[in-house]
């Protein structure tokens, strides 16, 4: 559908794209956002001082369950055999926030850009759960795709 909506029918009714003529290609996506929160939350996560347990090692493993399970969560995603999830974590001391970069590849006929993108936003809430005793004000932001890789549109990456 030539500058549609591909999830969209004629009668406008909602449908899964039917990707089976579509080429098997390497696809790759890239997600960020990030929580920012109190100086007292923010050190309590860093020195892994909250009464839950390790934020980060929690968030990540979060992150790696919510992206294979895209498809139960998103209505129209297809379920993916992904061949690698990364979620990694960069503390910014100076704006009190907490940046996370989800990372999901596959081999297949449709790309994993909603896998990043949820890989990203279950890390953040759970890092806000975990934390929320110490900062109910913490404040998830800008989570959004930064790249993708393969498939017929070929390469995007988001401006600075």
């Amino acid at each position: 559908m030539a500058g549609g909506l591909s999830h969209i029918g004629a009668g406008g009714e909602a449908h899964m794209v039917d990707v089976s003529a579509k080429a098997a290609t390497e696809r790759r996506a890239l997600a960020t956002g990030r929580i920012l929160m109190s100086p007292q939350a923010f050190a309590a996560v860093r020195d892994n001082a909250i009464a839950k347990g390790d934020v980060l090692s929690v968030a990540r493993v979060a992150g790696i369950m919510a992206a294979k399970r895209t498809s139960d969560l998103i209505p129209l995603c297809h379920p993916l055999p992904i061949q690698k999830i990364s979620v990694d974590f960069a503390l910014e001391e100076q704006d009190f926030a907490i940046s996370v970069m989800a990372m999901v590849k596959t081999t297949g006929q449709t790309g994993v850009e909603m896998e990043a993108l949820t890989a990203a936003s279950i890390a953040l809430l759970t890092v806000y759960d975990m934390a929320k005793a110490v900062d109910k004000a913490m404040r998830i932001e800008g989570v959004r795709l930064l790249e993708k890789t393969g498939g017929k549109s070929g390469t995007f990456k988001a401006e600075a």
